[in-house]
């Protein structure tokens, strides 16, 4: 499939109707090495993958254009931008979560970023999907955290937590995506993770502190629609070097 043929949105609700899991792998273009790109992009081409999502909470290099179409010389899994701020924005993508940051209480990060966003956004094909974004405590301060200036919901009050997403879901955000970090000490608990799924009608994205097979399965017994994988793919290109033990679950191209 082709991806101007794609509705990424559409494919999601899909697969979440057929119980089908997906899995993205997040890349941070200042983390890239450029002389192993096509390493990286082999390695993701031969991985359970679903989509790739794009960026960062800086993001200071300029790369990105040339980053999405050299992946795309390679890989035909859809790529969604993930962004933290509208610098991030490249019309070369396929999509893009427009988060809003329903965890905390900075105007730019619930509506300042996206009201500056919107005019650029509108002059480019990219696939919108309005994401709410929840940051949950993991143990220590992320990059998130610093950057946004608010503070994760706590991780033991899950009543919060959930009234949270459901308000995110009310509001019409189309993803709701729980978020522990980027190299969190901590995954999102697993009982949020089920509280959750159970009560909301919208694919549950879950990422942050994911850092093994074991942690990816438990998080899509507990629910989760798709996960992310950033920091584990990042320091291991050799993450997904195996098989898995339902490998049908994986087969979402």
């Amino acid at each position: 499939m082709k991806n101007k043929d794609r509705n990424i949105y559409s494919e999601m609700l899909q697969a979440k109707s057929e119980n089908r899991k997906l899995l993205a792998i997040l890349l941070d273009p200042d983390k890239i090495v450029w002389e192993n790109l096509d390493i990286l992009i082999s390695k993701i081409d031969q991985s359970p993958a679903s989509h790739i999502f794009i960026g960062g909470s800086l993001v200071i290099n300029n790369i990105l254009d040339d980053l999405i179409l050299k992946i795309k010389q390679n890989c035909v899994l859809p790529i969604v931008l993930f962004p933290g701020n509208p610098s991030q924005i490249s019309d070369k993508a396929d999509g893009i979560l427009f988060l809003s940051l329903i965890s905390g209480r900075n105007p730019d990060y619930l509506i300042g970023h996206q009201v500056k966003a919107a005019p650029i956004l509108k002059q480019t094909n990219l696939e919108i999907i309005p994401t709410g974004y929840m940051l949950i405590e993991s143990g220590g301060e992320t990059a998130v955290e610093r950057i946004s200036k608010t503070k994760p919901l706590d991780r033991n009050n899950p009543d919060l937590v959930l009234a949270t997403a459901q308000a995110g879901e009310m509001l019409g955000n189309k993803l709701l995506y729980l978020e522990a970090g980027s190299g969190a000490k901590q995954a999102v608990p697993l009982e949020i993770i089920r509280l959750i799924s159970k009560n909301i009608e919208i694919p549950l994205i879950v990422g942050g502190g994911i850092i093994d097979l074991q942690g990816i399965q438990n998080a899509y017994d507990s629910g989760a629609d798709l996960v992310v994988i950033g920091t584990a793919f990042e320091n291991d290109m050799s993450f997904f070097d195996f098989r898995f033990e339902n490998a049908e679950t994986f087969n979402n191209r």
